[in-house]
């Protein structure tokens, strides 16, 4: 019988699509908990979607988890893994009646007792440097005395981040006070209550509405600056054991601070072995991300956080103890680790739809592996249909992607390049506009 695995998504975020799909190839039946629309809602392979509710998180992933009966409960994003954090510990309140869920959890993510090390920034870069792991030199900042006496001693420039975000969301680099008490109270302050408004009527994202009301305040952290490459691990992990990882340098982001586009494969000790250490000091289970940056001047990796999810690359499958879905599928069955076809050989991953957002003329898109999800369409068109026509026409010629003329909504059509998928594998039939099965 295949597991049941329950992924939960509070945003629309696309990597997560990826997600399942990955878990679906690895032999499960995924079912999802997330907004309406979400990008998971378009693949083939969910088998029921619950409508996650921002105004009532717990309760609704909760009925989730009781209609669903997963074996795992998978984090999708940061929110996602602190509302299992959080309800967790609402259960653990309720003595045996909440025990299935505590247990359920605690299988998924790792020691509850951890749980508040990997919410809070300046908590696990402390545990890091017991571990004798390389950090930066780090601070949580409650007030602006307290900010003012560390830039004294740290000197700028200053990296400011607030807990609970993600994806470049919340990060700050400062080179005066001026600069660094302005960028503290902003990441200090709630959410505006304008701006959950927006979220909720325009993205469907009621997820700011509850920190608004209740002037909730993030935590901020300050580490000294480290001038170097971002380069990141995503694992997966089974009871404090590293099961299989993926390790790459950044080599584009969408933005300034932002996801990367375009990354590529690397191998260094260094960071193998500070994980290895986390993982196995948190107890961790499940997917995790880990972010380092590499010091330019000294090739040094310093570990400056922890992502309680898998990542972009985390669904790809790149070989023995590089398959990270079927590793952990694996230790959840007992079974032997059956790894799914290797990805690609190219060591240059331009992830989809990332880096043709960012640059539709982008020479990535040809000389490194562009990871388009072919067969899934729906998920494609969904794509597509984000963005506004001629942008969408645009973008469409880098990838392969033709609209219709005269449709309404887009049509896919192959492109004939090099990159061409392979026939059989959901390629899209430059005749038709139909996929091949």
């Amino acid at each position: 019988m295949k597991p049941s695995i329950l992924v939960v998504a509070t945003s629309s975020w696309f990597p997560t699509a990826r997600l399942v799909m990955a878990l679906a190839n690895a032999g499960c039946c995924v079912d999802a908990i997330c907004p309406g629309g979400h990008p998971l809602c378009k693949t083939s392979v969910v088998r029921r979607a619950y409508t996650y509710r921002g105004l009532m998180p717990l309760r609704s992933i909760a009925n989730a988890i009781a209609e669903a009966r997963p074996v795992l409960v998978i984090p999708g994003d940061d929110l996602s893994a602190q509302h299992l954090h959080q309800l967790y510990a609402r259960e653990s309140r309720k003595g045996q009646a909440g025990a299935a869920i505590c247990q359920l959890i605690e299988r998924s993510c790792g020691a509850p007792e951890n749980f508040s090390v990997v919410d809070r920034r300046g908590a696990f870069l402390d545990i890091a440097a017991k571990e004798g792991i390389r950090v930066p030199e780090v601070a949580v900042i409650e007030d602006i005395a307290a900010l003012r006496g560390w830039i004294e001693r740290a000197g700028y420039p200053v990296v400011l981040k607030a807990d609970g975000t993600s994806g470049g969301y919340g990060v700050k680099i400062v080179r005066t006070l001026e600069e660094a008490a302005r960028s503290f109270r902003t990441l200090h302050a709630p959410p505006l209550l304008a701006r959950a408004a927006k979220r909720a009527v325009v993205d469907h994202d009621r997820t700011l509405i509850w920190p608004s009301l209740l002037r909730r305040r993030s935590g901020v952290t300050a580490h000294s600056f480290i001038d170097g490459k971002d380069v990141t691990s995503t694992v997966a992990c089974w009871k404090g054991k590293v099961l299989a990882a993926l390790h790459f340098e950044v080599i584009r982001k969408r933005y300034v601070s932002g996801p990367a586009s375009v990354m590529r494969r690397l191998d260094n000790s260094e960071m193998t072995e500070a994980v290895e250490k986390m993982v196995r000091r948190l107890g961790l289970s499940g997917f995790h991300g880990f972010d380092f940056l590499l010091e330019a001047s000294s090739s040094h990796a310093y570990l400056i956080e922890i992502n309680p999810r898998t990542t972009q690359v985390g669904h790809l499958t790149l070989g023995p103890e590089r398959d990270l879905p079927a590793a952990l599928v694996a230790s959840l069955t007992g079974s032997n680790i059956h790894p799914a076809v290797i990805a690609t050989e190219n060591e240059t991953i331009a992830l989809f739809p990332q880096e043709w957002m960012r640059d539709p003329a982008s020479p990535f898109l040809e000389s490194a592996y562009h990871d388009v999800p072919w067969e899934e369409p729906e998920l494609l068109r969904a794509c597509l249909q984000r963005r506004p026509n001629q942008a969408r026409a645009q973008r469409s010629k880098r990838v392969g992607f033709g609209l219709g003329r005269g449709s309404r909504s887009p049509s896919l059509k192959f492109k004939v390049s090099k990159h061409r998928p392979s026939p059989g594998s959901g390629q899209i039939d430059q005749d038709d506009g139909g996929v091949i099965v």
